[in-house]
């Protein structure tokens, strides 16, 4: 198959500093968001290592039984870095980032995933999340107490239970599955999600005359006209036939 990608971040309307750092390698296809934490620069620092290390370990492509095994092992290798960069430096203290890494590989595809931000696929016209939030509401949300549209509105929504870099180990989602013709992925910061429902993303995707870059400009233009209240970072990935 053929890929298509997009990418786009924006600080937005509120923050002084975009903390997002993404990889969109159409060569290797590698293409990952981080959402980076522990206030303007040391969040900057924990998104483009996790980020910059991630590529570097799956571009490499080093020894392991399988795609999933490399993931983890990558995942682990950016947590050990940020972690031990933010135990050694004082202003880099707490610092952490949430990571959505995809990978596609002749027909199956591979995602790794820790915090908030999100993989969605769009299929034969729906739209599923491929990850869970690693955050106090989204048990809530899977226990039927509260919709999935008030995961937004909540004040503790970004309140997260695993990122990349906090603790010496972190515990990834990996997970496989086959790619098909005409899917099409969108991994993005929670800047998007926290403005445009799982609606308002399905109906802007199901665009399909436009590429994957004006679909990633329609949906940061999308969340900037909702305010903007932070960093948003989005890319579409489309698999076409050769």
């Amino acid at each position: 198959m053929h890929i298509e990608c997009g990418a786009r971040t924006d600080q937005g309307k509120v923050r002084t500093s975009n903390e997002d750092s993404f990889v969109a390698n159409l060569p290797s296809a590698i293409f990952l968001v981080a959402d980076g934490m522990g206030g303007h620069a040391a969040g900057e620092i924990a998104s483009r290592m996790t980020a910059e290390k991630i590529e570097e370990i799956l571009s490499e492509g080093q020894a392991a039984d399988s795609r999933e095994e490399l993931l983890r092992s990558a995942v682990e290798k950016a947590n050990t870095s940020v972690h031990e960069a933010q135990k050694a430096q004082a202003e880099c203290r707490g610092m952490g980032s949430t990571l959505t890494v995809l990978t596609v590989s002749g027909d199956s595809y591979a995602i790794a995933h820790v915090g908030d931000s999100r993989a969605y696929l769009l299929r034969n016209g729906a739209l599923i999340q491929l990850t869970q939030d690693h955050s106090v509401i989204w048990p809530l949300y899977k226990s039927g107490v509260i919709t999935k549209d008030d995961i937004s509105r909540n004040p503790r929504k970004n309140l997260i239970t695993r990122s990349i870099g906090t603790q010496p180990q972190v515990e990834a989602d990996v997970e496989t599955g086959s790619a098909l013709e005409g899917d099409l992925f969108l991994l993005c910061s929670d800047g998007l999600t926290d403005v445009l429902s799982d609606g308002d993303l399905s109906g802007k995707l199901l665009n399909q005359d436009l590429n994957p870059q004006r679909l990633c400009d329609d949906l940061v233009d999308a969340a900037i006209a909702g305010g903007g209240p932070d960093n948003v970072t989005v890319i579409i990935v489309r698999l076409l036939p050769d």
